[in-house]
């Protein structure tokens, strides 16, 4: 039998017997290897272990240690959920079980109505964990579309992703179920098959580490007008030791959820009222987002922005101008008809601003022209999308829009940077990731060379920074490539906050247009910019970033003094007084009631200081500190705390 050679990432090859399979790849490399091995990939393709290796071919192996790792066994779990289901629920049938971020799902139609409890995910789980022990091989097929949708007649969800992949209607969950005119499958036993284009682990005894979440419902592919289905989430890891890391982090995020927070804080509220993903700001709330509004105001006004205001709602001629009724009428409100033509409420700030700059001749002089806008916008999110602050259906944005000649982009874009990062940083965010969104050519506007020279400009200004970022080759939006800006929390969540976005269609539409210094007419190049994002949603990631411990400057109450007893009140307010000619925000807590108690209701309010005052601090002009997190000191004169203090009231840097 003759011998093939393959080629390993490390640059090495490696010689087989002809048919040898990855895993006979694997073993050849080594025992432990081949022990760990989940999937291979070739020549860019990820397959089975059992897949036959041909002469030079790029080969890969993976094991749970990396991302495609986790995806698999995450992917194959999900496939022992649905098998699990469907032995214990006869007549149920399933739709999709995609793989996502920290674990799977799979949504289910049960018979007569029925619903999963909490009940049964135990009942699910423990089904799960005896097909795992059974180490079922998971055996890969494909069969013509006929035949697999007689295979699947007891599964109208599956014949239904077979008919739209058959016929070229795939959506992007879709896609992951089968390919073109063969359908591919995967059977654990002779009683439980499942469509998929795999790859899979080689058993279910890889599958170990594992926990069932929650239900949800969820209507079929996402539409409120199709049927709505029971959705099982669950987690999968490579080990015991991840496992109990994530579920520690889930317990961690509980704790911080900023709606529970906002509530215990008395800082904002949701009424049913109002209307889903609407927010009322109350007075400490409000007195958080002041400062932080206030914070942003200072420093665009030292950045050299200007400041500028916009309605909330236009005429849609100018959305039909901008482009939005034609690629975002399903995130915009309902329109309102009136007398003189039909309004909208703005989704967006960019088609304000560009009226802005549109009116009258702008000279190059003027360039690079930086307008500001904290400016509120309405998107319509579906009612089951919304979380929150971090979805929500009315928000305002720190929106700013540059307008720049093509020369100025380079410097501009490293000068954003160092705006945002110095921002962020000033908000208490350390750690950040950078991605590069790049062109796609079938799906884009605007010529090559400017393309290469904006994709070149932020590509330059996050090296010049000397930023580590990844790449997302054909993710930018089809009118300019973008950086996108994550910060990690305090128990290491990213969020995506800031963008930087080129724009060649907008001054497009807008006719935009500067005289250069030779007299010619030209079109500026416009940069979409939010730093913060949305004003709530930065609030929500703050508030679970800091677990409502928000630092001096940004506390709605910085300082609580409390007199011992009656007749240390007038000593007190003297004290509070005081505070607040310094500029510190202190309220009085009367002697109501036990000390013991009030100090207690004090600290669950997380305020940063309680002072406590008695007979001898009306004598010695002191008090008794007590800062949140730290050591009680005792004689401490008013004049130093105030000293200290000082330094807490501004943001940092």
């Amino acid at each position: 039998m003759a011998d093939i050679t393959v080629n390993l990432p490390d640059g090495s090859n490696r010689t087989l017997p002809e048919g040898s399979t990855a895993l006979d790849l694997a073993t050849d490399i080594g025992k432990r290897l081949a022990k760990d091995a989940l999937i291979a990939v070739v020549d860019g393709a990820e397959v089975d272990l059992d897949a036959t290796l041909s002469d030079g071919a790029d080969v890969a192996i993976v094991t749970p240690d990396s991302d495609a790792g986790l995806h698999t066994l995450r992917h194959s779990t999900a496939h022992v959920l649905a098998q699990a289901v469907l032995e214990l629920y006869p007549g149920s049938t399933f739709a999709i079980g995609p793989p996502i971020t920290d674990g799977f799902y799979y949504d289910f139609d049960l018979p007569d109505g029925q619903t999963f409890s909490d009940e049964d995910l135990e009942r699910i789980d423990a089904k799960m964990r005896e097909i795992v022990r059974a180490n079922q091989p998971f055996i890969r097929s494909e069969l013509p579309a006929a035949e697999a949708l007689e295979l699947m007649s007891d599964h109208q969800y599956k014949q239904l992703i077979i008919e739209a992949v058959t016929g070229g209607d795939v959506d992007s969950e879709l896609a992951g179920e089968a390919g073109g005119d063969t359908i591919s499958f995967y059977r654990n036993t002779d009683d439980f098959v499942d469509m998929c284009v795999g790859p899979h682990v080689p058993a279910t005894g890889r599958l170990q580490h594992f926990k069932l979440m929650r239900v949800a419902g969820a209507y079929w592919r996402g539409d409120e007008k199709n049927k709505m289905l029971q959705r099982i989430y669950g987690t999968a890891w490579a080990d015991k030791k991840q496992l109990a890391a994530h579920l520690h982090r889930l317990e961690e995020a509980a704790k911080r959820d900023h709606r529970k927070l906002a509530n215990d804080l008395d800082l904002l509220s949701f009424p049913s009222v109002l209307g889903g993903g609407l927010a009322v700001w109350h007075p400490k709330g409000a007195l958080v987002r002041k400062q932080m509004e206030d914070y942003s105001r200072t420093r665009h006004e030292q950045g050299g922005y200007e400041f500028v205001y916009t309605p909330n709602l236009a005429n849609g001629e100018l959305f039909k101008t901008s482009g939005h009724l034609d690629f975002y009428a399903d995130g915009m409100y309902p329109p309102m008809e009136m007398d003189n033509g039909t309004y909208y409420p703005k989704p967006m700030n960019c088609p304000m601003h560009c009226l802005i700059f549109g009116r009258g001749q702008r000279s190059y002089r003027e360039l690079p022209l930086r307008l500001f806008e904290l400016g509120t916008v309405y998107r319509y999110e579906r009612a089951g999308t919304l979380h929150g602050l971090m979805r929500i259906r009315g928000f305002t944005q720190d929106d700013s829009h540059i307008y720049c000649t093509e020369d100025q982009l380079a410097d501009e874009v490293a000068s954003l940077l160092d705006f945002v990062l110095s921002v962020l940083q000033a908000f208490g965010f350390d750690e950040f990731e950078f991605k590069l969104s790049t062109r796609d050519p079938d799906k884009s506007v605007g010529s090559d060379e400017i393309w290469d020279h904006a994709t070149d400009s932020l590509r330059a200004a996050l090296e010049r920074h000397g930023l580590d970022y990844s790449v997302s080759a054909g993710d930018a939006a089809f009118y300019g490539p973008k950086i996108d800006v994550d910060v990690k929390d305090a128990i290491g969540r990213s969020w995506q906050l800031s963008t930087i976005q080129a724009d060649f269609n907008l001054p497009e539409r807008f006719e935009l247009e500067y005289v250069d210094a030779d007299g010619s007419r030209k079109r500026p190049i416009m940069l979409h910019r939010a730093l913060l994002g949305s004003i709530e949603r930065f609030f929500g990631v703050l508030l679970e970033h800091y677990a409502g411990n928000f630092p001096t400057w940004l506390a709605p109450v910085q300082v609580a003094v409390l007199p011992v007893a009656e007749d240390h009140h007038e000593f007190g307010r003297s004290v509070m007084d005081r505070l607040a000619a310094a500029g510190v925000r202190a309220e009085f807590v009367g002697a109501d009631g036990p000390l013991g108690k009030r100090i207690r209701n004090a600290k669950t309010q997380k305020l940063p200081y309680i002072l406590v005052v008695g007979g001898d601090d009306v004598e010695a002009d002191t008090v008794g500190v007590n800062p949140r997190g730290g050591e009680v000191e005792r004689d401490v004169t008013v004049a130093e705390f105030i000293e200290r203090i000082r330094a807490e009231l501004n943001p940092p840097g």
